[in-house]
């Protein structure tokens, strides 16, 4: 089954070339079946692009998903076109009333800041509390997971020494876990960031969080969050065969001080194309996701959070 997308949207054209499932809204209307209301909080300032990674993850399913792409109310970004954020997003507060079987709420470059000095972070609390009444399932991003675990159990992000940059080897922690249905005893994962969670605070904040992947090289990867119905995941599944390739090039143009994203480029060469090792555990863990929600949503819509 498709993800139903409005056609006009850059994500439609660009997912369709790919092979990718996709359905214009008045076409998915035609089909006489419910789809799971999938709904994306994009705080990256590179909105075009994260709508497409999420997008080829989420419409990979057998399902048919109708994704809703959400902006925090007041926060105006500044490198995504006005006329986009316009005609594809809806502010937070305008959608709060409804209800969605699943939300992802992304990262964002913000790490450096404290919680409480965030712009948005008032909204963004009031986000989080929503999930636990209008959503069924929520999966929070690197910077978002690291918001939903300091709100939900007082568990704090850590400054790290140096950016944690390139891609590491995470084990598998707990075979049994529906969300690691498919997966090797280890799998690799693009890591981009400046602060870390660390293992023995999230045990000791207890609650019911399980680690279901993890690094001894980058720590925490992957947590569950039964209580919340949620899952937090602090790197980067969801990333493009270049995206750290843009991040280090962009450093380098800078003249900020930046190594080479490790086990990325072959032989560590940045004059050479990097190449895709987490591709295939991506498409399993968001479409483990996607089946959890499908196997457990309540069909009536207006019944999730009662």
């Amino acid at each position: 089954m498709p993800i139903r997308l409005p056609s006009t949207l850059p994500a439609f054209k660009v997912l369709k070339d790919e092979g990718v499932m996709v359905m214009g809204l008045a076409e998915a209307d035609r089909q006489d079946i419910r789809p799971l209301r999938i709904a994306l909080l994009n705080l990256m300032p590179k909105k075009i692009q994260t709508e497409n990674q999420f997008g080829r993850l989420i419409g990979s399913t057998p399902l048919q998903i109708d994704l809703t792409l959400i902006r925090m109310s007041e926060h105006q970004t500044k490198n995504t076109a006005a006329a986009h954020m316009e005609e594809f997003y809806r502010p937070f507060q305008e959608v709060k009333g409804e209800k969605f079987d699943g939300l992802i709420i992304t990262g964002a470059p913000i790490e450096h800041l404290p919680f409480e000095d965030v712009t948005y972070w008032d909204e963004l609390l009031e986000v989080m509390a929503w999930t636990q009444t209008n959503v069924h399932a929520t999966f929070g991003i690197c910077w978002g997971a690291m918001a939903m675990l300091k709100h939900f159990h007082g568990v704090d992000k850590h400054m790290l020494d140096a950016k944690a940059f390139g891609c590491f080897k995470q084990s598998n922690l707990d075979e049994t876990s529906p969300y690691l249905n498919g997966f090797s005893d280890e799998c690799v994962i693009p890591v981009s960031r400046w602060t870390e969670v660390k293992q023995a605070e999230v045990d000791a904040a207890g609650s019911g969080l399980k680690t279901l992947l993890g690094s001894q090289d980058t720590g925490p990867c992957l947590i569950e969050d039964p209580a919340h119905r949620a899952l937090y995941i602090f790197n980067h599944f969801e990333y493009d065969n270049d995206t750290l390739k843009q991040e280090y090039d962009r450093d380098v143009a800078a003249g900020t001080p930046i190594n080479v994203p490790m086990n990325y480029y072959p032989d560590d060469d940045p004059a050479k194309k990097p190449f895709n090792r987490w591709r295939s555990h991506a498409h399993l863990l968001y479409g483990n996701w996607i089946n959890q929600i499908y196997q457990t949503t309540p069909f009536d819509v207006d019944k999730i959070g009662a």
